[in-house]
């Protein structure tokens, strides 16, 4: 099959979610990507749970489709193994602490003063330079940071995203990144060095209410289900639970109080008659609407909006995900192998009409190392030294 990314190579030294997350979007559009872990203990988001037969549930979210390097970084010899792992490769990735790479001669400027044709992208919680380069970066914090925690929640309490937002962010934004890249190598044979911020990342999502503050002076309301600018878009009680009704325009509400709420006065109502109305009048709207909610249940009220053409969703607990009618429909799940026992899978969410994504297994730690040591130029007799002086592991002696 003609992957997108079919030939070319990344090496990445990633840990955690921001930058594995980067990388296997590359690898399911064909790359063929290296991942560089410590020996014991590897990536520590294998080690976060084991909820998912054995394995941490992030790690298998974030690494199918990749070979897996041990090797001891605190060593000459393993710096010479990784150093000529990139110097055959496309791009490397790095998500280390600031400076940790450049103090091992990863750094982006080292690595292209040798090979300018080279993609390396840095990837941080605050970037290069500015007072925080150096601060620690968690999905959280750098949520906090970056205003989302002060408008996810409701009026009375602030909380965080329940997925890592800024994580993600920052990783589609670094693969975006080389992808453009290797455009650009394409045509003029230069590589790049790119630098991603999960804060940058994450304030860029800001974008409405970021704008809103920065020429009202206001700060947004957080407010729950419910839209600063629409209404009704919040959720509703039905006879056996609540469904989520999101009307962006006025004849959506005329649909919604004609043909599926079957209370045609509401719509010439003076306080309803405008979205502008309907939002200075959001107490009386949200109840007028749920009045009438409560009259179906949650399955059959969402058939009347469907029919009717107004937006609306049920709120589904994670389980019904799993068997979404949507997602099986359309044979969005495959199975891939973990070390321990084959896992379902999305596809991703970027389908091409003429070929599938490879979505290979999850390795374990240390799996590939064998092999990817002789790639490297090494005889089976120094393969064999480096594993027996524990400068690199395969999977049978990587955990430790």
């Amino acid at each position: 099959m003609n992957q997108p990314l079919d030939g070319v190579t990344v090496v990445a030294l990633e840990q955690a979610v921001a930058a594995p997350m980067a990388t296997r979007n590359l690898a399911d559009l064909g790359a063929r990507v290296i991942k560089v872990e410590r020996i014991g203990r590897g990536d520590f988001a294998r080690e976060y749970d084991h909820v998912v037969h054995g394995t941490g549930a992030h790690f298998v979210w974030l690494n199918r489709g990749k070979e897996s390097l041990a090797v001891d970084l605190k060593t000459n010899e393993g710096l010479s193994l990784v150093r000529t792992l990139v110097g055959k490769a496309d791009v490397f990735v790095q998500n280390l602490a600031p400076g940790a790479a450049a103090r091992l001669g990863l750094g982006a400027a080292e690595l292209r003063a040798e090979r300018p044709e080279l993609i390396a992208v840095s990837l941080s919680g605050y970037g290069t330079g500015g007072p925080f380069e150096q601060r620690k970066a968690y999905d959280m914090l750098v949520q906090a940071e970056a205003g989302l925690v002060s408008i996810t929640g409701t009026a009375q309490t602030a909380v965080k995203t329940g997925i890592p937002t800024s994580d993600i962010a920052a990783g589609m934004y670094c693969a975006q990144s080389v992808l453009a890249a290797l455009v650009r190598r394409a045509r003029t044979g230069e590589g790049a060095t790119v630098d991603v911020s999960m804060l940058e990342a994450t304030v860029e999502w800001m974008g409405y209410p970021l704008y809103t503050s920065l020429y009202t002076g206001a700060q947004p309301a957080r407010m729950g289900l419910s839209h600063p600018a629409i209404a009704p878009y919040d959720a509703y009680p039905t006879k056996d639970g609540q469904i989520l009704i999101g009307v962006q325009n006025d004849s959506g509400w005329r649909a919604l109080v004609t043909r599926v709420l079957g209370v045609p006065e509401l719509a010439g109502d003076p306080r309803f008659v405008t979205n502008v109305d309907r939002v200075a009048h959001r107490a009386e709207c949200d109840a007028a609407v749920a009045e009438q909610t409560r009259r179906w249940s949650t399955a059959d009220l969402d058939d009347r909006l469907a029919a009717a053409g107004v937006p609306a969703a049920e709120v589904r607990e994670l389980a019904d995900v799993v068997t979404h009618p949507q997602l099986r429909e359309r044979g969005r799940w495959r199975t891939v192998g973990t070390e321990h026992a084959a896992v379902e899978a999305l596809l991703p969410p970027a389908t091409f009409a003429d070929v599938e994504a490879p979505m290979g297994d999850v390795p374990a730690l240390g799996q590939h190392t064998r092999a990817l040591l002789r790639e490297s130029g090494l005889s089976d007799e120094a393969v064999d030294d480096l594993l027996a002086r524990g400068i690199a592991a395969d999977s049978a002696s990587a955990v430790s």
